[in-house]
């Protein structure tokens, strides 16, 4: 299959369960409960629950195991998306092209959306522990547990350093956890979740560190010459908020090598141990590389 034929099959298998979870019936908290649907149907990529779908496909294929992990995963990851958007933080009118859930909710709904969102997702991964308990599926939630707090901790070392002239160290750390941190552990628990050894574990681990590394990069890119028309947000924002980037340590140039580089290491690291069966999951570097929004 070719690979925007199973990048569509996979977005349209995970869009179809999410819309399986988090009812809006009449109920005194329907509200909170439409908005948290709202972020979560959104839209998007998928990228993280892709990435577990196609890395638990190196090993085995009864890919329902994930449902719930991934499920988790994009419920975290949304809420992210609803505090970054919030007056007190990015303050952004657009997300996907649609107003962002402060806009369309408010911003105490927005909140409670977010927060709503955060804990429901370890609601599902738990009920399904509970179901079937297996020893990795508890590593899988203590592991997650970790990364959720990391990328907080990222997004709070981001707020702290607008308009700040920071080190390479620190920038780097900021987006090891923001926005890699999630994305190292989608691939970690697809992996894990499908029984890897530690080896092929730690190989998959450095992939998914470098296309963490990389995704940011290309984020960084697109907001400095991205089409807004196409990215369904705004552009030059990051500037705007004197956020610390690639593109305002390195410059656009620099930045752009920095990420071709970093997606041919995530490359070789694949190729090296999988060979032919990792061809998705190389290509997913490149489509991260070349995306447009």
């Amino acid at each position: 299959m070719e690979f925007k034929e199973k990048l569509k099959e996979y977005q349209i298998y995970i869009n179809n369960k999410l819309e399986e979870y988090i009812d809006t019936i009449d109920c005194p908290e329907k509200k909170l409960n439409e908005a948290m649907r709202y972020s979560l149907l959104a839209g998007g990529k998928r990228i993280r629950p892709i990435l577990m779908l196609a890395t638990y496909e190196l090993f085995k294929n009864n890919i329902e195991v994930c449902t719930p992990y991934f499920v988790a995963m994009e419920m975290v990851h949304n809420f992210s998306l609803i505090h970054d958007d919030l007056p007190a933080i990015d303050n952004d009118d657009l997300r996907h092209g649609v107003p962002t859930n402060h806009k369309a909710y408010g911003e105490s709904t927005a909140i409670l959306a977010g927060d709503g969102l955060l804990n429901y997702a370890y609601i599902v991964m738990s009920n399904d522990i509970l179901k079937e308990y297996k020893e990795e599926k508890v590593k899988v939630l203590n592991e997650f547990s970790k990364e959720v707090y990391q990328m907080i901790i990222g997004e709070f070392v981001d707020i702290e350093c607008e308009g700040k002239d920071i080190s390479t160290k620190l920038l780097e750390y900021m987006h090891k956890n923001k926005t890699g941190a999630l994305i190292k552990e989608s691939v970690r628990m697809g992996a894990i979740l499908a029984g890897a050894k530690d080896e092929e574990l730690d190989i998959l681990t450095k992939y998914a560190e470098n296309i963490g590394l990389a995704f940011q990069i290309k984020d960084d890119i697109l907001s400095e010459i991205g089409d807004e028309k196409v990215m369904g947000k705004p552009v030059h924002n990051d500037k705007e908020a004197n956020k610390s980037t690639f593109v305002t340590k390195y410059g656009l140039d620099e930045s752009i090598n920095m990420l071709n580089k970093v997606i041919d290491e995530s490359i070789n690291i694949l190729n090296d141990t999988f060979g032919n069966r990792c061809e998705f999951l190389i290509e997913l570097a490149k489509y991260i590389r070349d995306r447009e929004k």
